[in-house]
This record gives structure tokens, C-alpha cells and sequence, in this order.
């Protein structure tokens, strides 16, 4: 039942980015990422905060995806900015206390890196919007470690699911779970008609080895 209801929300929140236009899919037209790599698809996750249908569905599925997989949680953090907001309306709808991390201290006042009270030992589940190599969202979790926190893990809207990820927040001892993932929403493209069937194995190709871009002539 309970991993049912995991591909339920999978599909719902792939459903959902889709049909707002935060996740674009476009083999034959590649988006250039600031590496240089060449990539079918563009993922705008902030588009969800100016549809209410959909973001009542992710601020929901965040909400029971914390307390499944993270009953102790005590604290919300959220990545600056993307996952400030969603931080917030989660924590809301669970009743507990939030804050966020920015990218680095501020250069005036408290020079706060952590914004909100966190108490060193405190139990904490870091709200982020789209997991890619990772490396953002870790460094989210060490200044919280550094601060004292204990962090149980990432509750994020989206991943790529990309091998270089998945190492390194295993490195990091990092439990990420995500509402939706690449394979779910190419495969649900290909069900409602926003992409052909032939496009997913090109799709998966570029997942599996974004820097090789033969999928590109496939």
C-alpha cells in the first residue's frame, strides 16, 4: 500500500509540473546548462508557487512525505531561495517550526547563515526543489551539521536521478527522497502525448550520461 501511494504522488506531482509548464521537454531543441552540457529538458519548480492547484498538491506531498519517512523531524529548513517558500507552507501544514539556509552568511547584522531558531541536536529535514549533482543541497545539510543539527534527510520536489548525485549524497550520508523523478515524468509525457514514444530513449540516455551527447543525434 504505502509504496502504491509513493507512485501515486510520483505521478500526480509529474502530472502537475507538466501541465504548468515548469518541466519542459525538448529533445530536439536542447536547453544549454551554464556547464556547456546540452539537456532535453528544463525543470522551473518556482512555477508551482503561482499555480494553487498544483502547489496544494507538492506543499501536501511534502507534508506526508516528511512525516512517512521522517516521523522524529522537528525542524524545516529550506534551500535558499527555491525551497524557502515550500519550507514554509509545509511546515505550516504540519504545525512545526521553519527556517532556511542561505548560500552564505550575510555580510551585515547577526552575519546569520541559518535563518530561524535551530537548536544545536535538533531533528531537521531539509526542503529543497530539484536535486541534479546534488552539491547545493549538501551544503545545505553540512552548515546545518556544523550548526549542531542532526539532519535526517532531503525532501525535495524533483530529481534527475543522476549517477553523480546519487554518489555524492550517499557520500555525504544523505537520504533524499523526491516527490516525482526523471523516469516518471518522461514516462508520463509519453502516456498523455507531450513527447512521442520514441523520444524516451533519448531522454534516458541523457540521464544516465548527461555529458555524452549522442542522444542528441539519436
Amino acid at each position: 500500500m504505502q509504496n502504491d501511494r509513493i507512485m501515486q504522488i510520483k505521478e500526480l506531482i509529474a502530472k502537475d509540473l507538466l501541465s504548468i509548464g515548469a518541466v519542459f521537454l525538448r529533445p530536439d531543441e536542447p536547453f544549454t546548462w551554464a556547464s556547456g552540457i546540452k539537456s532535453p529538458i528544463y525543470c522551473d519548480n518556482r512555477l508551482t508557487l503561482t499555480a494553487p492547484v498544483a502547489r496544494n498538491d507538492v506543499e501536501n506531498a511534502i507534508a506526508e512525505t516528511v512525516k512517512r519517512e521522517f516521523p522524529d523531524a522537528e525542524v524545516l529548513m529550506g534551500t535558499s531561495t527555491a525551497g524557502i517558500a515550500h519550507a514554509a507552507i509545509s511546515a505550516h501544514i504540519l504545525g512545526m517550526p521553519m527556517g532556511y539556509v542561505r548560500s552564505g552568511n550575510k555580510d551585515h547584522g547577526r552575519q546569520n547563515r541559518i535563518e530561524g531558531k535551530l537548536e544545536a541536536g535538533q531533528r531537521v529535514v531539509v526542503i529543497e526543489d530539484l536535486i541534479s549533482t546534488g552539491g547545493s543541497a549538501i551544503e545545505v545539510v553540512d552548515a546545518l551539521r556544523e550548526a549542531g543539527a542532526e539532519v535526517l534527510g532531503i525532501v525535495s520536489i524533483f530529481t534527475y536521478g543522476m549517477q553523480k548525485g546519487l554518489d555524492r549524497l550517499k557520500e555525504a550520508n544523505v537520504k533524499n527522497i523526491s516527490l516525482s523523478d526523471f523516469d516518471t515524468i518522461v514516462r508520463i509525457a509519453a502516456e498523455t502525448g507531450y513527447i512521442p514514444e520514441s523520444d524516451i530513449e533519448r531522454l534516458i540516455a541523457f540521464r544516465n550520461n548527461p555529458s555524452d551527447e549522442s542522444w542528441i543525434t539519436k
